[in-house]
């Protein structure tokens, strides 16, 4: 909207050309998205906790969790509310890579927000049964993929690309390009779903790599820059940068109340929303390797969900005292907030290393 406003200003007045520049409007739409939660965010948790939605806490989990029951939830609310106005704000609604990231992330939050209303609102534990959960996660996913294959420009741009090789691009074809959509938006709403379970835990990785996300963004986006650091050019994928800068400020506006101890938790509405916004950028900009890298606590905390329910199945025992991992040093006796710091430490080295390959190619 102020960017459709600023545009049609230009042709007047040369001082609004500033704002066709991708790298202010990416800053502009984290500081607005930023300014969005601080201000709304009071006033959301106000109404959460007014309206009795809060947390329940499974007594087969950490003790330490009891005192958290009751804690206002469906704080996602806040972070799909402050990315969807801003990047209408900001963002270039023309553009069809932002209305697809757009779609999945509202998406993926409906799915969230319905499991989350059954199990707070309703009164049902389960929540949203398991297959209905995947099915129209896969819906999403699949139909999300499609309409990427559909915009793709060459062949290039569908290949699977593997970094440190400038040459090896494997192609993929229609259905190979339309799983490998579908595994890392599927695959990273619920990674960061899993990731979910401390204050401040999933939110402070998301927005490193949101943050850096939009550096591959607007990279990939100028062919320029692309043919020189040798990865993908994908045109019109710049403009997911203002996208992502959206995620970074909302996301840190929520950590404002969500910091340990928590004034509110994300639920799966935003867990979900913000794990296949993820995904989705990380595939369009063709950096899947390097997304699953920066994203590696999320990948940690899956695999050893995974692990665990394996070794259970197959020996009887288990690997872990209780998964997802950050449970296990929980029940090892560590403090919730150097759970947290440690695991945002270890995001901090693999948003790095994943930067670093930009000129390791």
């Amino acid at each position: 909207m102020l960017y459709w406003a600023t545009k049609h200003l230009a042709a007047h007045f040369s001082l609004f050309n500033v704002f066709s520049y991708l790298t202010l409007r990416s800053i502009l739409a984290a500081m607005t998205a930023l300014a969005i939660a601080l201000l709304v965010g009071p006033f959301m948790i106000s109404r959460l906790a007014r309206y009795q939605i809060g947390q329940v806490v499974r007594t087969d989990g950490p003790q330490s969790h009891l005192p958290k029951a009751g804690t206002p939830t469906m704080g996602g609310l806040l972070i799909i509310f402050a990315v969807v106005m801003t990047t209408v704000l900001w963002g270039d609604l023309v553009n069809r890579f932002v209305l697809i990231t757009l779609g999945v992330t509202l998406g993926f939050g409906l799915i969230g927000f319905y499991d989350d209303y059954l199990k707070l609102v309703v009164g049902n534990s389960r929540g949203l049964i398991a297959r209905w959960k995947y099915f129209w996660q896969t819906v999403l996913g699949v139909a999300a993929a499609i309409l990427l294959y559909r915009l793709a420009h060459s062949p290039t741009v569908t290949a699977f690309h593997v970094p440190f090789f400038k040459t090896v691009a494997l192609p993929l074809g229609a259905g190979g390009f339309v799983v490998l959509g579908y595994l890392m938006i599927v695959g990273m709403s619920n990674a960061v779903n899993l990731t979910d379970g401390l204050d401040g835990l999933a939110i402070g990785p998301a927005v490193m790599v949101a943050g850096a996300l939009a550096i591959f963004a607007y990279l990939s986006g100028n062919a320029v820059f692309a043919n020189y650091l040798q990865i993908t050019a994908v045109p019109g994928a710049g403009e997911l940068a203002v996208f992502c800068g959206a995620i970074v400020g909302a996301g840190l506006g929520f950590l404002w109340f969500n910091a340990y101890p928590a004034q509110v938790f994300m639920g799966d509405i935003g867990a979900l929303a913000l794990g296949a916004a993820l995904g989705c950028v990380g595939f369009i900009v063709r950096q899947e390797i390097i997304t699953l890298l920066m994203g590696g606590i999320f990948v940690l905390e899956t695999a050893s969900v995974i692990l665990q329910v394996a070794s259970f199945k197959l020996t009887g025992r288990r690997i872990f005292r209780m998964a997802p991992i950050h449970h296990h040093f929980e029940l090892k006796g560590w403090a919730e907030p150097k759970i947290i710091v440690r695991f945002w430490i270890i995001s901090i080295l693999l948003v790095l290393a994943g930067l670093a390959t930009l000129k390791l190619r």
